[in-house]
C-alpha cells in the first residue's frame, strides 16, 4: 500500500474537490417536484392497495 504525505493527500484532495460540479437551481427545483411527485404516487397506491386488503378481509371474517 502506497503512503501519502499529508501535504500530497491535501493537493489531491483539493484537485478531486475542484472536479465537483454542484447541480443548478432547475435542476434542484426538478427533482424535488419529481421527489414529492412520486411519494404522493406511491402513498396513493399503498392506501389503495390497503384499502382492498381491508375490505376484503373485512368481507371475509364477517362471513362467519
Amino acid at each position: 500500500m502506497a503512503t501519502t504525505n499529508p501535504v500530497q493527500f491535501i493537493q489531491q484532495t483539493r484537485s478531486e474537490i475542484a472536479k465537483i460540479t454542484w447541480p443548478g437551481r432547475r435542476e434542484v427545483v426538478l427533482t424535488t417536484v419529481m421527489v414529492f411527485l412520486l411519494a404522493t404516487l406511491a402513498a396513493t397506491f399503498f392506501f389503495l392497495v390497503d384499502l382492498l386488503i381491508r375490505t376484503g378481509l373485512t368481507e371475509v371474517l364477517s362471513a362467519f
